[in-house]
C-alpha cells in the first residue's frame, strides 16, 4: 500500500516520461538505420574490392591508412546522414567517370575526356573543379542575399541553438546557398578522385593522391572548409554565418582560379622525390583540417566584432576593422615583384567593396547574426578542433622529416612559421580555458591570428624558401 500510494503521488509529467536514453557500445548499434548498415556493407564491399584489385601496389602503412580512413567515413556517415549521401553521391559518380574513360579493349583512354560529353562538361577533373568554383561562388553570393531578406529576429533553441523565428530553414537564399555549397563539395570530390585516376593513366610513376601543389591544396582547403562549416550550421541550426565563412571559400577559389590560368597549374605532374612517400597522406589533410577550421574562426570573429559594432557611429573607430579585414581578403601576391597585375587589382578592388559594404550595412547585418555567445562558442570549438588536428599535423611531419631528412626539426621557415601558428593558438586556447578569455579581443586575435596562418601557407613560399618549398608562386 505504501509503494502505491508513493507511485500514485508522482507527478504526471514524470510518471509518463520516456526513460533515460541508453547509452554504450551496445545501445549505438541498436540506433543504427537500415540505410546506415547499407552503408557499411558498401563500405566494407569497396574495401575488399580496393584491397584486392590494388593491394600488391600498397605498403603496409598505406593499406592501414587506406582502411582507417574508410572506417572513418563509416562512423562519419552513421553520425552525420549528410556523409552518407556525399560518400555515395561521390563514389557513384566517380565510378561513372572512371567508366566512361575507358575505350576499346576495356583500356583507359584520357583523350576521351575531351570527346564524351559528360566527361568534357562534368566529370573529367578540371570540369568537376570549375564546377566547384562557380557553385561555391553562387552559395556566397546567396548567402549574401539571404543576409539581406526575411525575418531578422532571432530566439534561443532548447538546445542552445539560435534559430530565426520562423525556422532556421525559413530563409530560402541562405538554404539555396547552403544546397548549393554541398553541391559544390560534390563536385571538388569527384574532381579530387578523377584527378587521382587519371594521374595514374598516365603513368604508374606519375600517379598519386592530388595532395601534392598548391592547385590541389587549395581544392582540399575549398572542400574541406565549405564541409566543416556545413556541420557548425547544422550543429547550431543557424545559417547566418555562412555569408562570411564561404567569404574566404570564395577566396581561396578565385586565388585557385589565377593559379590555373598563370601557372597551367592544373596539368598533373610527378611528384618530387620528398613527397613521395605514405607520410603525406596523414600529414596533409590533418594541415588543411586545421587551416579550414583556423580560417572559420577567424570569419567568425569578424562577424562577432561586426555586431559589436553594429551601433557605432564613428568611423574612425571602425577604421582597424576595415583594414584588418580588407587585408583578409587581399592576398599579398599584389605586392610582388612585377606589380600589381590586372587580376589582382581587381581582387583587391572587390575585396576594398565587399568589407565596406560590410561595414557600411553592419546595422542590417548585425540583425541577422546570431547572439554573440553563439559565434563565441562557434570560434572556441573551431579553434580546438583546428589546434588538435594541426598539432597531429606537425608532429606527423616532424617524423616525416626525421625519416626524409634524418631529423626531427631543422629550423625550416615552414616549419618556423608553423611554430608561430602553433603557438599562436595554444596561447588563444590557453587564455580561453585559464584566464576565461572572451568577447571582442578573442574576435580580434582569431581574425588576426588567420593572418599568421596565411603567411605560414602562403607567404613562406613566396618570399622565403627552404625544404618546403614545393609550390612556388
Amino acid at each position: 500500500m505504501e509503494l502505491a500510494s508513493k507511485s500514485h503521488s508522482l507527478p504526471l509529467d514524470a510518471a509518463s516520461a520516456e526513460p533515460p536514453r541508453q547509452s554504450g557500445v551496445a545501445a549505438y548499434i541498436r540506433r543504427r538505420s537500415v540505410y546506415d548498415w547499407v552503408f557499411l556493407l558498401l563500405i566494407g564491399a569497396g574495401d575488399v574490392v580496393v584491397l584486392n584489385r590494388y593491394g600488391q601496389n600498397m605498403g603496409y602503412y598505406v593499406e592501414l591508412i587506406f582502411l582507417g580512413a574508410t572506417t572513418t567515413l563509416l562512423f562519419l556517415g552513421w553520425g552525420w546522414t549528410a556523409i552518407k549521401n556525399l560518400a555515395l553521391v561521390v563514389a557513384a559518380s566517380s565510378l561513372f567517370g572512371i567508366w566512361l574513360y575507358q575505350g576499346p579493349g576495356g583500356h583507359a583512354v584520357l583523350a576521351r575526356g575531351e570527346q564524351v560529353f559528360f566527361l568534357k562538361y562534368f566529370l573529367a577533373s578540371q570540369s568537376a573543379i570549375l564546377w566547384m568554383a562557380f557553385l561555391l561562388f553562387l552559395s556566397t553570393a546567396s548567402y549574401w542575399v539571404g543576409m539581406f531578406t526575411g525575418s531578422a529576429q532571432t530566439v534561443a533553441g532548447g538546445d542552445g541553438a539560435v534559430r530565426d523565428a520562423k525556422g532556421w530553414q525559413s530563409n530560402f537564399p541562405q538554404y539555396f546557398g547552403s544546397r548549393l555549397a554541398w553541391v559544390g563539395v560534390t563536385m571538388a570530390l569527384i574532381g579530387t578522385m578523377m584527378r587521382w585516376y587519371e594521374s595514374y593513366q598516365i603513368g604508374p610513376d606519375i600517379g598519386h593522391i592530388p595532395l601534392s601543389n598548391l592547385y590541389e591544396v587549395f581544392v582540399l582547403f575549398s572542400w574541406l572548409t565549405t564541409i566543416l562549416y556545413l556541420y557548425f550550421e547544422q550543429k547550431y541550426k543557424t545559417r547566418s554565418l555562412g555569408g562570411f565563412a564561404m567569404l574566404v571559400v570564395s577566396a581561396a577559389v578565385g586565388f585557385l582560379l589565377w593559379y590555373s590560368m598563370v601557372q597551367n597549374a592544373y596539368e598533373i605532374q610527378p611528384l618530387v622525390p620528398a613527397l613521395q612517400s605514405w607520410w603525406m597522406k596523414l600529414h596533409v589533410p590533418a594541415n588543411f583540417i586545421g587551416y579550414g577550421t583556423f580560417a572559420i574562426a577567424a570569419m567568425v570573429g569578424f562577424a562577432y566584432l561586426i555586431k559589436t559594432h553594429a551601433e557605432e557611429t564613428s568611423l574612425w573607430k571602425l577604421t582597424p576593422l576595415w583594414v584588418v579585414g580588407f587585408v583578409m581578403f587581399f592576398e599579398p601576391l599584389v605586392f610582388r615583384q612585377g606589380g600589381i597585375s590586372e587580376y589582382w587589382g581587381v581582387f583587391a578592388g572587390v575585396s576594398a567593396l565587399i568589407v565596406g559594404g560590410i561595414l557600411y550595412a553592419r546595422k542590417r547585418i548585425a540583425s541577422h547574426l546570431p547572439s554573440l555567445e553563439v559565434m563565441d562558442d562557434v570560434m572556441y570549438k573551431s579553434i580546438a578542433i583546428g589546434f588538435t588536428f594541426f598539432t597531429i599535423a606537425t608532429i606527423l611531419g616532424a617524423l616525416w622529416a626525421a625519416e626524409a631528412w634524418g631529423g626531427y626539426w631543422s629550423w625550416d621557415p615552414k616549419e618556423t612559421w608553423a611554430l608561430i601558428v602553433w603557438l599562436n593558438y595554444a596561447a588563444w586556447l590557453h587564455m580561453r580555458l585559464i584566464k576565461g578569455l572572451r568577447g571582442q579581443v578573442a574576435a580580434w586575435w582569431a581574425l588576426t591570428g588567420l593572418l599568421v596562418t596565411t603567411f605560414a601557407f602562403l607567404g613562406v613560399n613566396m618570399f622565403l624558401s627552404g625544404l618546403h618549398s614545393y609550390g612556388k608562386l
